[in-house]
């Protein structure tokens, strides 16, 4: 069954880091488009961040605007799994953060993944 899994989700202060893990089965994520992405209460779902297929190298990156200068996305090949590293959280940030993935490529495109995590809820508040 292919499945993907998030976690790192929790109460955070404003200015405070988290670190958010995607993790699969049934499926290799190291060939694969994966992305982030969130919803917050009464918002609509917004990309955070996505990585294209490894190709040698951890792939090419993509980042919201307002998160390129303290998000990274990254991937752990040998785990199987893909992080967001969040930085300098502002309570802005609070939602619920969703990996993606999809067998056709889509980061770079307006084209949304078909594959997606049950999401894990990350809160910014003091």
């Amino acid at each position: 069954q292919v499945q993907l899994v998030e976690s790192g989700g929790t109460l955070v202060q404003p200015g405070g880091s988290l670190r958010l893990s995607c993790s699969a089965s049934g499926i290799s994520l190291k060939i694969l488009h994966v992305g982030w992405f969130r919803q917050a209460p009464g918002k609509e779902r917004e990309r955070v961040s996505c990585i294209s297929s490894w190709d040698g190298t951890d792939g090419t990156t993509y980042y919201a605007d307002s998160m390129k200068d303290r998000f990274t996305i990254s991937r752990d090949n040998a785990k199987n799994t893909v992080y967001l590293q969040m930085n300098s959280l502002k309570p802005e940030d609070t939602a619920v953060y969703y990996c993606a993935t999809d067998t056709e490529s889509w980061c770079g495109t307006p084209i949304n993944p078909g594959l997606w995590g049950q999401g894990t809820q990350v809160t910014v508040s003091s």
